[in-house]
């Protein structure tokens, strides 16, 4: 019988995003042994480590249409990447496990902007703006976040692939634009590179 696999484990961080064909193997178990299929995202969805839910290509759904103000008032759209690997990040300033990933999710987008893949956060529950800008000064984040006080973008979503109430939570959005992983909870460099490699990897 086959052990489960850990997709972090597979991943050294020198080997970057290249490396990506091994991920096949991870992605067929989860954590306990047991096989595809059993996760939140229906009987077609894929369990990867991590706590990440990757969909079959063939059963994914577009991503809902976002667009708004960012942090700074300016006019992002989840549409402006079509065609990329969009990262879509929920955070707070008030949520401790957001501060915990800020720093590697900054990191990861600039080291795979080159390789074709954006991030987008949306600043959820922070009422006023100036908590939400300290924030993103304090990790230096440099991608843009959408500004949803209310939760409303979140809740466009389906609640199998995100709980509004769960603060972190991650998206990988396909070049196609539909939902490919949905992560809940902090996150890491290296659980997400991974799912970014398997992503990637695909043909748009």
């Amino acid at each position: 019988m086959r052990r489960p696999v850990r997709a972090s484990a597979l991943v050294p961080a020198a080997t970057g995003l290249a490396v990506a064909a091994v991920l096949a193997v991870a992605g067929l178990w989860t954590d306990d042994g047991a096989d595809a299929g059993a996760g939140a995202g229906g009987p077609n969805a894929i369990v990867a480590a991590a706590g990440a839910t990757v969909i079959d290509p063939g059963t994914r759904q577009d991503a809902p249409a976002l667009a708004g103000a960012d942090l700074d008032g300016r006019q992002v759209a989840l549409g402006d990447f079509r065609g990329q690997v969009v990262v879509l990040n929920a955070w707070g300033s008030w949520c401790g496990p957001c501060r915990a990933e800020a720093d590697d999710l900054e990191r990861l987008s600039r080291q795979t902007r080159g390789d074709g893949v954006r991030f987008l956060g949306i600043n959820t529950r922070d009422r006023d703006r100036d908590a939400a800008r300290s924030f993103v000064r304090a990790h230096d984040m440099t991608f843009p976040s959408l500004h949803d006080p209310d939760g409303e973008l979140l809740l466009r979503f389906p609640p199998s692939l995100v709980n509004p109430q769960a603060i972190p939570s991650t998206l990988v959005i396909d070049r196609r634009g539909r939902v490919a992983a949905a992560i809940g909870g902090a996150i890491t460099d290296e659980q997400l590179r991974p799912l970014l490699a398997r992503v990637l990897e695909e043909e748009s």
